[in-house]
């Protein structure tokens, strides 16, 4: 489908849960999430039906984020059943690495072939601080069993922060030179405000091209990352800027909360249910949500908060 700014809606993002292992600090509390009611989540039947309405309509690209989608107990039947829907060519995850030891050669059975592992520091004190419970041990582990499981073109999303891992760009951006990886660094959004971040937490990625002079630009592979290279190495560094200099324009996708809720946009408070709805209903929502999707997201700052109405891991990062 073409939105209403000529847009083709191609690519569906999926929370499967708003639940995670860890407890990071940009994303939600201390304390986790209030769990809501089982019969208020999405089944899998009615994410298989939402996939094969979103196909229907052209989606070509379903990934599956949370929450921390390794947490689902069914999430490796969710993605055999997605990667069997006609129309879907490609399926995805987006995890913090910690379960895959389990579960990387199953997931690459079913059917997933590209998988982002999110990776924000390489100090085993700061990994524990900015998960507030995590081992970065369990993050290599599960980076090692990506790769024995014959993951290609892995993605390390790290998300930068004035003041935590400012000092940390250069080791960071040499993981591609120690892995067949790219590392892909996000700008921090103003959304979950626990009090933790200040305005100086809120870089512009300029500050990863200051430290790293010797990055080589390369074409971009289709997707939001503007892509370099460092000398000698086997993947790409990718900057990703929704705040500094927002790639709307090209937005391809729309999202599906773990509860139900289409958002054409990240950062808009509009939802729609399609929770309990037919296969026929849910592919009339797409197409209003797809109509309704806006031409950009609103001016984002430490002074201008997303209005998304939800943490990251309500709405699935």
């Amino acid at each position: 489908m073409v939105d209403s700014f000529s847009r083709e809606i191609t690519y569906l993002r999926i929370s499967v849960t708003e639940l995670c292992n860890l407890r990071c600090r940009y994303c939600m509390p201390q304390s986790g999430v209030e769990k809501k009611r089982h019969a208020d989540m999405m089944t899998e039947d009615e994410i298989i039906a939402a996939v094969r309405a979103a196909a229907s309509l052209g989606i070509r690209k379903v990934r599956f984020t949370g929450g921390e989608p390794l947490v689902k107990r069914n999430i490796v039947s969710i993605c055999r059943r997605t990667a069997a829907v006609e129309g879907i060519e490609e399926v995805c995850l987006t995890t913090n690495a910690t379960l895959l030891p389990a579960l990387a050669k199953p997931l690459r059975q079913a059917g997933v072939r590209r998988i982002n592992l999110s990776i924000d520091t390489l100090d085993q004190e700061k990994y524990a601080y900015i998960t507030r419970c995590g081992r970065l041990e369990d993050f290599y582990s599960g980076l090692h069993a990506a790769l024995e499981a014959g993951f290609k073109k892995i993605k390390l999303n790290t998300v930068l922060i004035g003041g935590f891992n400012e000092d940390e760009i250069v080791p960071l951006a040499q993981l591609t030179q120690r892995y067949p990886v790219d590392v892909r660094f996000i700008e921090l959004m103003p959304m979950y405000d626990g009090g933790d971040f200040g305005p100086e937490a809120f870089l512009p990625l300029s500050r990863v091209l200051e430290c790293l002079p010797q990055l080589e630009s390369v074409p971009t592979d289709g997707g939001v990352a503007q892509l370099f290279r460092l000398p000698g190495s086997k993947g790409c560094v990718g900057l990703i800027r929704p705040v500094s200099a927002h790639f709307c324009a090209d937005c391809n996708r729309i999202r599906l909360t773990a509860d139900g809720k289409l958002k054409p946009c990240l950062h808009s408070p509009d939802e729609i249910s399609i929770k309990g709805c037919t296969e026929a209903e849910m592919a009339e929502k797409l197409q209003q949500a797809i109509a309704n999707k806006p031409r950009w997201h609103g001016e984002l700052s430490p002074q201008h908060r997303s209005r998304a109405g939800r943490n990251m891991n309500e709405i699935g990062g």
